[in-house]
């Protein structure tokens, strides 16, 4: 081969570097790469000295190390502001691509950005208050009304956590108590006779987490959903778990529980005492918990009210109803 072959074949493989670019897995790729990959390809089309095939989380880039280096810094530029925002469009990469700074939502109290750029914020002084002491606490209780946000907040809290990589897992839990009515025979695996209990968990989920992306969690078990007996024998390290309705538990199921907490990890407790469904003989474990833990440092309870209530406005009225009946009773 003479000199000057040699001197193209190496210009050409010069020019043609190939890099995969792993993309972050808390990136919900669908969103990122837009409805018929119409975001990769605005991306592509800024960088036209690039090749891109993009599948998954790896993004294969050819072109020469310069404008590799280029591509990969507006990718990660787009990557970091999808995640931030769940949310990512042409002209917000044009945007970011040119130096301006799409509009994100105000973040006073923002917990996290959900479903389609859906803000998912603190709104009453006590969710505010339940955000802040999970910062500084461990183990927390939240208690009150149906309606005041205590389980959606903690729901929420537990989802930036897993975003933001400062735990591994999410494990929800429920009593499968039923609500005064009798369910009965229900037909189908374990999963679908107990997807009934746990319903709400799955509602607050589908609106923080792209159902694509939800159903990988699930399959990769690093979002659980399971009644309380499946807790027993577990160390939860490295996991953000939330016990939800825990008046409907006894001590000693909340006790099991509570021993389950690992290193690393945290746990929410919710509950409402005016809705307990146990028998009339049997104290309620979240009761018991109060009693027990109220003086103890490091455990936070926060006692939610009807001033909380964030549900329809007629919801507010209907529990001050119970109350004062209750009280009259």
């Amino acid at each position: 081969m003479c000199l000057t072959c040699c001197y193209a074949t190496e210009y050409r493989l010069y020019m043609s570097m190939e890099k995969i670019i792993l993309l972050q897995d808390s990136l919900d790729t669908p969103t990122f790469y837009g409805v018929n990959n119409g975001n990769i390809l605005c991306l592509k089309n800024q960088h036209p000295e690039v090749r891109v095939v993009a599948r998954g989380y790896q993004v294969k880039v050819a072109g020469s190390d310069a404008a590799i280096e280029r591509f990969e810094q507006a990718l990660r530029l787009c990557e970091n502001f999808c995640i931030r925002n769940n949310r990512l469009t042409e002209q917000d990469i044009l945007m970011l691509l040119h130096g301006d700074k799409p509009q994100e939502q105000a973040t006073d109290n923002l917990i996290l950005h959900g479903v389609n750029g859906k803000s998912i914020y603190a709104r009453s002084e006590n969710q505010k208050a339940l955000v802040k002491a999970y910062e500084e606490h461990d183990l927390l209780f939240a208690v009150g009304p149906a309606g005041s946000g205590k389980t959606y907040t903690a729901i929420a809290l537990a989802v930036r956590a897993l975003k933001n990589r400062e735990v591994r897992r999410i494990i929800l839990s429920r009593p499968a108590v039923e609500a005064g009515e009798k369910l009965g025979f229900l037909p189908g695996d374990m999963k679908e006779k107990i997807d009934p209990y746990l319903q709400p968990l799955y509602d607050a989920l589908q609106d923080m987490i792209p159902a694509a992306k939800l159903t990988e969690y699930m399959e990769k078990g690093t979002i659980q959903i399971a009644p309380l007996a499946f807790m027993r024998g577990r160390t939860l390290a490295d996991a953000v778990v939330i016990l939800d309705e825990a008046q409907n538990t006894t001590a000693l199921q909340l006790k099991m529980f509570l021993t389950r907490l690992g290193f690393g990890g945290k746990m929410i407790v919710t509950g409402d005492m005016t809705q307990i469904d146990l028998p009339p003989t049997q104290k309620s474990g979240l009761r018991d918990a109060m009693e027990r833990f109220r003086d103890i440092k490091g455990i936070k309870i926060i006692e939610f009210n009807e001033k909380d209530i964030v549900r329809h406005p007629l919801v507010k009225k209907i529990v001050a109803a119970y109350e004062q009946k209750a009280k009259e009773d």
